[in-house]
């Protein structure tokens, strides 16, 4: 078969796999797992045949019209480039994974056959984005993914945190989404065509007559699907929905959907340098935002979330600065060792025997009774933070690296401002990354929580899964310089001066959060509960007392209370209680958009009830009465009718009397 072939075959698998799961679940359940892993890891090991195929080389382009859609045509195309066929053998090996692992982790949930259907349908819609070559049809698989994750994230509908989780995901991204379409078409229609390969060279040619329009308008979108500022309040509630699941929105499908198509799109943003400096701030914000707050979470799937978060930060960071090899590099990177940060925090939970404990400050004990995650989220830590030789290490520097080249004016895509922003960002964020990877490391595995009952021994196909991603989370970074030909020709070696900067700040966060970890654990070994000591800021002006009792109070006994020696509150002070919150983003929108609509709702029922309701039934009454007059008068009775007609005719006829009279003598 020929590589377009076979690239057809790669979303085909998933799709035809999740199709065949819902019809034969219920017939069949034994067929369920097999229908979700075997279609998934063809398509994977294709995913792999097409990348050898292509090489790196010449992009190959394949395209068929199915109907006439008017003077812009809209055709089943495919473009597959180095930057395509690299990130669809990530989709494939990360959704692999996380079906073997659901097999395991999901084992006796009643839905797990919906939940597969679904994980392969979102893996089929990715692969779409991935290889589609349309822009329309990219916006298939785009709204796709976007069903699919209100449904997997909603997946215990019976919490009411799931439930919320999933719709203000759905509703966010699809903020975002009503300016990306609107984008699109506007795209198309200066480009004249849906074509990724005809609007890439339109806009190199200059032929896009609003760049600086259309660049912000498909922005929203990228910020709504990436989670980045101000659209990225959706993706830390997602964590409501099974841990496997935020594995596949946050390493391989969903929040690289938009990255992904800016890497695709950048010389339609490039051509504005507004839209550059505007991805740079937001970019910076987004960086150094999450960044602070990860650093405030208990919760580990929130400090994974946001830091999820922030490294896509990076990647619209070196979108910014015009360098979309040094993006999808990190993006193949980070794809891999949070993949593995969330399968193994799902080891944690799935150790203590309920998806509700992710809390770290009540976690203790675990590093010797689950040592594959011990290990295996020890070396997705370091990637994180960036440590040599992990792969986090060599991906981050492609993209300061290339901040530092705009920075110096060495880009002849962006403005040097933008390099500037993204490079003072990304080493701030490195330092902020390396303090919350430390933090989170700490109180996991070496905290002083209580410890979760023990369940046991884990599935081995979970563990097995950890160690396969731990592979590429230690070696692909050392394969950097093998990948230029992927990566548009681009040197992906680190630089000097950015290595060493990076590299320093960040172990000077990891040896200052552990030294914080050190102090408040001595301070509250010191002292009951820590309830002064591990709370520098305050407890709302509880003495030390009233916060034993709040803790006895809220976790039942003393024994039982989470771990006060939280490093976190030390470093962040005053900041840390805006940080736990997101820096109340979500109550800045609930007062700008949640409270006038609320208003809006009451006063239109107000004017519903009082108002129009009361003209309706004014309209009603009159021929209300009228009909009961009416009534009265039809009693039954000949005589009575006859009396009145008798009435009425010598009224007539008295009436026409004084008529005449009245005539005859004017």
């Amino acid at each position: 078969m020929t590589t377009t072939t076979l690239a057809v075959l790669v979303p085909l698998l998933p799709f035809l796999g999740a199709a065949a799961g819902l019809l034969l679940g219920r017939r069949a359940p034994g067929f369920v797992r097999p229908l979700a892993v075997l279609p998934t890891f063809a398509a994977f090991v294709l995913a792999v045949v097409v990348a050898v195929d292509q090489g790196g080389g010449k992009a190959i382009d394949a395209a068929t019209r199915l109907t006439p859609t008017g003077s812009v045509p809209i055709e089943l195309a495919l473009h597959l480039d180095g930057f395509a066929a690299l990130v669809a053998v990530l989709v494939g090996l990360v959704a692999t994974c996380v079906q073997l692992y659901s097999t395991g982790y999901l084992r006796d949930d009643p839905r797990y056959t919906s939940y597969a259907a679904l994980v392969s349908l979102f893996t089929s819609a990715m692969l779409l984005v991935v290889y589609s070559g349309d822009l329309m049809v990219l916006l298939v698989g785009w709204e796709i993914m976007g069903i699919c994750s209100y449904f997997l994230v909603g997946h215990y509908w019976e919490t009411p945190e799931a439930r919320a989780a999933s719709l203000k995901a759905f509703l966010v991204t699809k903020l975002g989404d009503v300016p990306f379409l609107i984008g699109l078409f506007a795209l198309a229609t200066d480009a004249g065509t849906f074509r990724i390969t005809g609007v890439v060279q339109a806009a190199l040619t200059g032929s896009i007559a609003h760049p600086t329009l259309i660049a912000l308008l498909l922005l929203a979108g990228v910020a709504g699907k990436s989670a980045q500022f101000p659209l990225h309040t959706w993706l830390p509630d997602a964590m409501a929905g099974p841990t496997p699941v935020s594995a596949l929105i946050h390493a391989a499908t969903m929040v690289a959907a938009g990255i992904y198509f800016v890497a695709r799109l950048l010389p339609v943003f490039a051509a504005s340098a507004a839209a550059m400096t505007v991805l740079a701030v937001m970019a910076a914000l987004t960086m150094v935002g999450s960044g602070l707050a990860a650093l405030a979470q208990d919760d580990i799937k929130r400090v994974l979330a946001y830091s999820t978060i922030g490294q896509l930060g990076y990647l619209s960071g070196a979108l910014a600065v015009g360098d979309r090899g040094a993006a999808v590099f990190h993006l193949l990177s980070h794809g891999a060792f949070k993949a593995l940060l969330f399968l193994a925090a799902g080891v944690v939970i799935h150790a203590a025997g309920t998806n509700s404990l992710t809390a770290m400050s009540r976690m203790g004990g675990l590093a010797k009774r689950i040592p594959d995650a011990y290990w295996t989220m020890t070396v997705a830590l370091l990637a994180l933070a960036a440590i040599p030789p992990f792969a986090g290490f060599f991906s981050k520097e492609a993209v300061l690296s290339a901040a530092e080249h705009t920075a110096l004016g060495e880009s002849r895509v962006a403005p040097s401002g933008a390099g500037w922003i993204v490079l003072i960002a990304g080493l701030l964020t490195a330092l902020l990354t390396a303090a919350y990877a430390m933090r989170l490391w700490l109180l996991t595995f070496r905290g002083r929580g209580a410890d979760a009952p023990d369940h046991g021994k884990q599935p081995v196909v979970m563990n097995a899964v950890l160690w396969v991603l731990a592979i590429p989370s230690i070696g692909f970074g050392l394969t950097t310089g093998r990948l230029g030909d992927w990566f548009d020709g681009q040197d992906l070696t680190p630089s000097v001066t950015t290595a060493v900067l990076s590299t320093g700040v960040a172990l000077v966060g990891g040896l200052v959060t552990y030294a914080a970890w050190r102090h408040t654990s001595a301070l509250a070994a010191a002292t009951p509960m820590g309830a002064v000591a591990a709370h520098p800021e305050g407890d709302g002006g509880l003495v030390e007392e009233e916060a034993i009792a709040s803790h006895t109070q809220v976790y039942g006994s003393i024994a039982s209370a989470p771990d006060p020696a939280d490093p976190g509150r030390l470093l962040l002070g005053p900041l840390h209680r805006h940080a736990a919150t997101g820096f109340h983003l979500d109550a800045v929108y609930h007062a700008l958009f949640v409270r006038p609509v609320l208003a809006a709702a009451t006063l239109v029922r107000f004017l519903d009830r009082e108002v129009v309701e009361t003209y309706v039934s004014g309209a009603s009454a009159v021929p209300r009465l009228l009909g009961r007059a009416v009534r009265r008068a039809q009693t039954g009775n000949v005589q009575s009718y006859l009396g009145a007609l008798l009435a009425g005719s010598l009224v007539l006829a008295a009436a026409v009397v004084v008529l005449a009279n009245v005539t005859a003598g004017s």
